[in-house]
């Protein structure tokens, strides 16, 4: 059977001059015709919606072919669509939230929570046979995530500074009240009630809140990965989305089968797990999802792809995630990346990268008018982020 895939990515809006996030996805929204795009909480945020595709190499060309349009609509208004999790040069304070009758009750009901909603992550879409298979795979598969935010992780800076984690989106991303490691349910009834009851007690307002790790979809027959950083490289966000389809497929078969390893339902080191994986990314340890030791991010991201070989193979996944892989792993992530290239010069170096990554190009030359305009930008430091 064919788990066909779907990814969501979401991309800052910049300022090409200064380097700043601006709320101008309105403008960017308007230049692009068809669908395919999207607003977000924040008007600083654009939103790309995949086709469903049965291949990784059909995802890698639609992914790529979004940003393409989307660089050509923001770069005619002196504008740049990044993908990461955060940016470093994002103004907190000032009320961006976009025109949405829900977008605004959120805003008045989270607040500092909400005006700072100053992030964006890459989501995928993985097929299942039902919705009863979806929540019991849920469980299943949430161990390993942890391993797939920390492939992802690329948001090392936060209000113009360096805040020592891989992923500071995710430690922004938890403070809503449903963020996290999802729960284990016996089947879609006891999961439904579960969010019913989440709904009624007013904490939040509706299903689409409910922010976990990973979540049956609510109106397609699909899990939903959402962990992960946005990522500057399309190829980052592929192979993670073929080890998730990976992950579904083995729990699904499983699942069929009625054998294997069950999940024991103790999911809390989870939580536990995934701050390690946001603190370290590929850089340092990680959470063994067996053991629940340390160990180096290599090995263990090493360990999934090598347990993940036989579903990898059945849906035509191993060659091009072990390329990918290895990829991954000689280039560190892209916090790393990104850390490297501020050490080297400085915050705007960081952000020339992340354009260029978006953009498809792997040396920030590819943004040579954003270098040119360098000496005419402001201080990242001395103007303050939150300016």
């Amino acid at each position: 059977m064919t788990l066909r895939i779907g990814a969501e990515e979401e991309f800052h809006v910049l300022d090409v001059e200064s380097g700043r996030l601006v709320p101008r996805a309105g403008a960017v929204l308007d230049r692009l015709s068809g669908t395919g795009f999207t607003t977000e909480l924040q008007q600083s945020v654009v939103e790309s919606n995949s086709g469903v595709h049965a291949t990784l190499d059909g995802l890698y060309a639609d992914l790529a072919g979004a940003r393409g349009r989307l660089d050509a609509a923001a770069s005619s208004l002196g504008l740049a669509a990044v993908a990461a999790g955060t940016v470093p040069l994002a103004p907190v304070g000032s009320r961006t939230v976009t025109a949405d009758p829900r977008y605004r009750r959120m805003a008045d009901e989270y607040r500092r929570v909400a005006d700072e909603q100053l992030i964006c992550s890459a989501q995928v879409h993985v097929d299942v046979p039902d919705r009863d298979t979806a929540v019991r795979a849920m469980c299943l598969v949430s161990p390993w995530l942890p391993l797939l935010l920390a492939l992802s992780a690329s948001s090392p800076f936060w209000l113009g500074a360096d805040t020592g984690y891989a992923s500071w989106r995710t430690m922004v991303w938890q403070r809503w009240p449903t963020a996290g490691p999802a729960g284990c349910y016996p089947g879609a009834a006891a999961y439904d009630a579960a969010i019913d009851d989440l709904v009624h007690s007013g904490v939040i307002s509706d299903a689409g809140m409910v922010y976990h790790d990973v979540r049956p979809s609510a109106h397609l027959r699909t899990l939903e990965l959402r962990i992960c950083d946005a990522c500057p490289r399309v190829g980052t966000v592929v192979l993670v989305a073929g080890l998730f389809r990976a992950l579904v497929r083995d729990a699904c078969d499983r699942l069929a089968r009625r054998d294997g390893p069950r999940c024991d339902g103790h999911h809390e080191w989870l939580r536990a797990a995934d701050w390690r994986a946001a603190r370290s990314g590929l850089e340092g340890p990680l959470v063994d999802p067996v053991t629940r030791r340390a160990v180096p991010a290599r090995a263990a991201v090493l360990g999934l792809r090598d347990r993940l070989r036989p579903a990898l193979e059945a849906s035509g996944d191993w060659e091009t995630v072990l390329d990918l892989l290895a990829e991954a792993l000689a280039n560190g992530s892209a916090a790393h990346r990104l850390r490297r290239a501020a050490e080297k010069e400085d915050l705007l170096a960081s952000i020339d990268l992340l354009v260029a990554e978006t953009r498809g190009a792997t040396a920030p030359q590819a943004v040579a008018p954003t270098r040119a305009t360098r000496a005419h930008r402001p201080s990242p430091v001395a103007g303050g982020a939150g300016a």
